[in-house]
């Protein structure tokens, strides 16, 4: 049976570095009353804004919620978002010693017009081509000294297409990891989904499956899954698989177990960044107890819970707890 009090008192001596795209998410809340006269669209009466982190810096500001000591590496435009998104880092003490700022950059930006917790429309400001290589040389000497300085118990790379991570530097990334024996989880995208051999756990949705491997699932069994786990690792040599089944749960793989775990019920308001909270609490349970059926079952719960948020939210760490206790503690 699991001490989840020690297991969550652990966290807080855990030491995590992020890699990937991050972002900044705008929210604007307004009323809807009257259709434009000018277009058939809804007129949104502006009432407030709000500004949140996104993307890996959303991973990021999970792992700060579960106690653990947080880095981010990244890099982010001059602008006045970055320069906004840098103090919301600081605001939630994510350090930021390694993010790298350059002018050939703009700093992602999501701007989502909502009315009565509904998302009406979204607007985003970014640039996605793959940052240069004189760029990409900065940031692994960024990433390499953040590394012997941290020491972290884990590195998650949180890969979103918007031109951070590039084969070149996930493959030097991977080899100053292996160099260093730091366990490595990756929430992928399609566009590098097959280049991050030899990492320790790989956590794609089932459509970055299909679209990474590029081949049809018929239906979500434990045999078709097993499958799909046996196509990733002929490519990345990897350790464990863990891939999320949207309301039918997540699934894990290691070679030698495999299980489907079944979703909770819950009362889903907007499952925007359910995918950031499920990376960051599997990683740092991983790295705590080397359990992966554990990390997935919390994983799942973690999931849930801030499905029931609208818009991207960080778990609350005490509410995973009782949770965990209720439904994991039997």
């Amino acid at each position: 049976m699991t001490n989840f009090d020690q297991l969550f008192k652990d966290f807080n001596e855990l030491k995590v570095v992020i890699i990937g795209d991050v972002m900044l998410d705008t929210y604007w809340w307004g009323q809807v009353d009257r259709i434009s006269p000018e277009a058939p669209v809804p007129v949104v009466a502006l009432q407030r804004k709000e500004h949140r982190v996104g993307g890996a810096a959303n991973v990021a500001l999970n792992t700060v919620a579960l106690g653990a000591q947080t880095t981010i590496v990244s890099v982010i435009g001059t602008d006045p978002d970055g320069i906004l998104l840098q103090s919301l880092f600081e605001a939630q003490h994510i350090d930021t010693s390694y993010l790298l700022t350059h002018d050939s950059r703009i700093t992602t930006n999501k701007t989502r017009v909502m009315s009565r917790n509904q998302q009406m429309m979204r607007l985003d400001a970014e640039i996605t081509t793959p940052i240069s290589s004189d760029i990409e040389k900065v940031l692994l000497q960024k990433f390499t000294f953040c590394l012997d300085a941290k020491k972290p118990d884990v590195v998650i790379f949180e890969d979103y297409d918007k031109g951070v991570l590039t084969p070149t530097f996930i493959k030097a990334a991977i080899a100053a990891c292996l160099e260093r024996n730091i366990v490595m989880s990756v929430d992928p995208k399609k566009n590098n989904f097959l280049a991050y051999k030899g990492v320790t756990l790989f956590k794609p949705n089932l459509k970055e499956v299909k679209e990474g491997l590029q081949v049809p699932i018929a239906s979500v069994t434990l045999e078709n899954l097993r499958a799909v786990h046996a196509a990733i690792q002929t490519h990345l040599a990897h350790q464990i698989s863990l891939i999320t089944l949207s309301e039918k749960g997540m699934f894990f793989d290691t070679g030698d177990t495999a299980k489907i775990i079944p979703t909770h019920v819950r009362s889903i308001a907007d499952v925007s960044g359910a995918g950031d909270t499920v990376i960051a609490v599997a990683s740092l349970v991983y790295a705590a107890t080397k359990n992966i059926e554990l990390a997935t079952e919390m994983a799942n719960i973690a999931g849930g819970l801030v499905c029931e948020e609208v818009g991207t939210a960080a778990i609350n760490k005490a509410h995973l707890l009782a949770e965990c206790k209720l439904l994991l503690d039997k």
